[in-house]
């Protein structure tokens, strides 16, 4: 009964990916704000927005199996990709960078909450579906955070709003 079975398992996404490797990432810093210079990709051609911001979630954790009860070590953070991320210096201001990093920080405040997810979880022994399916839940609920921050600041051309969601998640993040 004393037998113990580890799993170790390392997936990440990348919410504005076209399928290329990633070399370069920053993990998420409360003390680290992104710049211009940080969004080194090439800009689409015609592409509409004035900026990308290509930000994901990893995860890694090992699963021990010790008298049937799963014991789980986790990690789960947040990263900015800059060679998938671009922006058109014409167009762009320190409020249209205020609406990048918000998305960063977005990806930031859902890895936090998957962190919480797999904290609260009692896991059967099928551990790696269960966090496979709590990662992709987390995914969903992220891109529609992400979609209705975009809608509710119109990219950030909606000022009021978008010093609104500023606020917001500032405050988020403090807890």
């Amino acid at each position: 009964m004393g037998k113990i079975v580890s799993i170790l398992c390392f997936l990440f996404l990348v919410t504005s990916s076209r399928g290329q490797e990633i070399e370069e990432s920053y993990l998420w810093d409360a003390d680290r704000k992104l710049t211009w210079a940080d969004f080194k990709g090439k800009i689409p051609p015609a592409a509409d927005p004035a900026a990308t911001t290509a930000s994901g979630i990893s995860y890694k954790y090992s699963a021990n199996l010790i008298h049937h009860e799963v014991h789980l070590d986790f990690e789960v953070s947040a990263f900015f990709y800059p060679n998938e991320s671009w922006y058109k210096p014409e167009v762009c201001d320190d409020l249209v960078l205020s609406h990048e990093q918000l998305h960063f920080d977005i990806t930031e405040l859902f890895a936090r909450k998957m962190r919480e997810k797999l904290a609260r979880t009692s896991f059967s022994d099928n551990v790696k579906a269960e966090i496979r399916e709590i990662y992709k839940k987390t995914l969903e609920e992220l891109k529609k955070y992400q979609e209705l921050y975009d809608w509710e600041t119109n990219f950030s051309r909606n000022r009021e709003k978008q010093l609104e969601w500023n606020k917001k998640i500032a405050e988020a993040l403090k807890q």
